[in-house]
């Protein structure tokens, strides 16, 4: 521990400023009834002052009213400031009510007091067993040589068949009340040991959100970079040991046999009379679903974080896009200013449009010919005679014709709609000749679409009978006519 080092957190972290400050007892005593004792992350503002004002008020009828002048609502505000940093005050989304969350180090300094009040049971055996168990782990899962693995597991084999010979012959090793309990209490600090990691781990990805916040709103160079930035320390948490940990343990609880494991565990070691006896924390009975909530909280926090980096880059593509098109409005406008000064002969020559890229893989493949099938059968006459009139009377537009029209129509006016033009000259073939006049605005003519818009084509038809059909507004206009002529 280094002396600066040390004079620097005294200063600083928000754990050593609880522990010293002059209300302690009240806030720690606070927090932990409110928070650490239920278990519970987060707390509406109004609700939080509630309980804050009947903790004041237990306060106030043994040591008086002037002890803690301030209001609830007041010590709340003074514990989340950045001066405190004990509570985390936020807004969660779709709501306008402020909630209160304990951070880290306020945890870390309740934990800290806790520790220091006199233990009713201390267990040493269990702990030298885990100790043991750990040592083994680590021994048996860096192991290289093949042969001394084998040789282990034989060795647990052998003494596993003893056991199971013990078991049969009516020999039964139970462990001792004492073993229980003092093997119950190491899981239950070490269960909620877990929901602080959580909320640790949450600190530091709410640091990396606001930070890369900060970083956007400041960033002035390429979005790239900002995103290697970002990326970087997102993979630094990540690829931590405890980034890896928290990953493969989130794995371990999602498993929906692993939880319905851990159920059926804890209700039966609840059932025990031993522990009956410690008469213990009836919320050890979910504390899974505990992990599973905090864990929730800080996934949400990482989704947040890549929440904000799509909404940066939604707002770089619409900064570009924009950018884009005040080029091209620039462009136009210079192209209008320069149309009566054509230049002399060919100012610019390209060799080819495109290069020609042929690509193995659009060679088409071998394709054997098709051998027909041809026997010697005799065909029979059909019994019944087929119409064939309708083949030879299909009806077949002069494309050329129509745009003829449509050009001749453009020569006296810079627009002319659809509708008079037919008015002009009428519909000789019906609707194949509509369709066609259609097709041509859509790809062979410049022409506007209005789909709000409707007009009404009438003709007739070849038996004498009044036609009308409606449409969209279609405006035949001048600019590209011409360019094409």
């Amino acid at each position: 521990m280094d002396y600066h080092q040390l004079v620097l957190q005294r200063r600083s972290h928000p754990a050593w400023r609880l522990l010293a400050a002059d209300h302690a007892p009240m806030i720690a005593s606070f927090l932990h009834r409110s928070f650490v004792a239920p278990n519970i992350r987060t707390i509406p503002r109004q609700e939080l002052a509630s309980q804050l004002d009947d903790h004041l008020f237990q306060i106030h009828e043994e040591e008086g009213p002037g002890v803690y002048p301030k209001s609830a609502i007041a010590y709340l505000d003074d514990w989340a400031s950045d001066d405190r940093g004990w509570l985390r005050k936020y807004y969660p989304q779709g709501q306008d009510e402020a909630h209160y969350d304990l951070t880290s180090a306020a945890e870390q300094a309740i934990e800290w007091l806790t520790a220091l009040g006199q233990r009713a049971f201390i267990g040493t055996e269990s702990r030298l067993m885990t100790v043991f168990d750990l040592l083994k782990q680590i021994v048996d899962g860096t192991e290289l040589n093949p042969r001394t693995r084998i040789e282990e597991l034989q060795k647990r084999k052998a003494e596993i068949d003893a056991e199971i010979a013990q078991i049969r012959e009516g020999r039964l090793d139970l462990m001792e009340p004492t073993q229980v309990r003092e093997r119950f209490l190491q899981m239950a600090g070490t269960a909620r040991e877990l929901l602080s990691d959580f909320r640790a781990l949450d600190q530091n990805f709410r640091t990396l959100d606001r930070s890369v916040r900060e970083q956007i709103a400041t960033w002035e160079g390429g979005k790239g970079e900002l995103l290697q930035q970002v990326f970087g320390w997102r993979d630094l948490i990540a690829d931590s040991d405890e980034g890896r940990s928290f990953r493969a343990f989130w794995d371990l609880l999602m498993s929906p046999v692993r939880q319905d494991e851990l159920s059926t565990l804890l209700e039966r070691v609840m059932q025990l009379g031993p522990i009956r006896e410690l008469e213990p924390d009836g919320r050890l009975r979910r504390i899974h679903y505990d992990w599973l909530e905090a864990g929730e909280v800080t996934q949400r926090t990482v989704a947040r974080l890549s929440e904000q980096l799509r909404r940066y880059l939604d707002d770089q593509a619409w900064l570009e896009n924009r950018r884009i098109m005040e080029l091209i409005r620039g462009v136009e406008q210079k192209a209008l200013a320069l149309r009566g000064q054509t230049p002399d002969g060919a100012f610019t020559h390209i060799d080819e449009p495109a290069p020609d890229i042929g690509l193995p893989m659009e060679r088409l493949l071998y394709t054997p010919p098709f051998k027909a099938d041809i026997r010697n059968v005799a065909i029979e006459e059909a019994a019944e005679l087929i119409v064939t009139d309708a083949l030879f009377e299909q009806v077949h537009v002069d494309q050329a014709r129509l745009l003829s029209n449509i050009r001749r129509a453009l020569q006296t006016r810079q627009q002319v709609s659809l509708a008079a033009l037919v008015a002009e000259r009428p519909i000789e073939q019906g609707l194949a000749e509509l369709a066609t006049y259609l097709k041509l605005a859509t790809q062979e003519v410049s022409a506007v679409i209005d789909d709000e818009r409707t007009e009404q084509v009438s003709w007739v038809d070849d038996a004498g009978r009044p036609r009308q059909a409606s449409l969209p507004l279609v405006i035949f206009t001048l600019r590209e006519t011409n360019d094409n002529e």
